[in-house]
């Protein structure tokens, strides 16, 4: 019921789109993240144990509030916990599940990029180019709602399933 409750709620946001204010716009993209636990696939490789939390991890300074702290201590996606963690340099990202580069960080990318290349991590940025320098996930704000693209041969290459069901929310990457 929670899954299916999460996935209406994010479809609701990006089909009329989620307008915010700027002081909102990382609440919604934390909401998001958070979500995107719900339906993304990693392989049983991508994880030291059947119980190992998923880690999402944040490249640098957070621009979330504490509101995402929060809501991801209580997060449970089956057998595993969510958890939220600063890295401050792309070497530590190989140890999440799910990497998160703002753009105050747009510099890092590709040393994030490369980091990752040969693990099972959901990357997701927020600088213009992201999905092009081989990220999976990339926020944008179009007409004040928080938008994204997906690239789905980035996710192939990093061994995740997305569910049909985001995908069908977001917009494919360009070629």
């Amino acid at each position: 019921m929670r899954i299916k409750l999460a996935f209406v709620l994010l479809a609701a946001a990006l089909v009329r789109g989620w307008s915010v204010e700027p002081a909102e716009e990382y609440r919604v993209k934390g909401a998001f993240l958070l979500n995107f636990t719900r339906f993304v696939e990693w392989p049983a490789e991508a994880f030291k144990g059947p119980k190992d939390a998923i880690a999402i991890c944040i490249l640098g300074a957070s621009p979330f509030s504490a509101d995402l702290d929060l809501a991801a201590k209580g997060a449970v996606l089956g057998n595993r916990t969510v958890i939220l963690r600063q890295i401050p340099d792309a070497q530590q990202a190989r140890a999440c599940q799910m990497v998160f580069v703002s753009v105050s960080e747009r510099k890092r990318v590709h040393a994030l990029l490369e980091a990752v290349k040969e693990g099972n991590v959901l990357t997701v940025g927020e600088s213009e180019g992201f999905i092009a320098a081989g990220g999976i996930v990339e926020f944008r704000l179009e007409e004040n709602k928080v938008r994204m693209d997906i690239s789905e041969a980035a996710a192939k290459r990093a061994g995740l399933r997305i569910s049909s069901k985001l995908l069908s929310l977001a917009q494919p990457a360009k070629k």
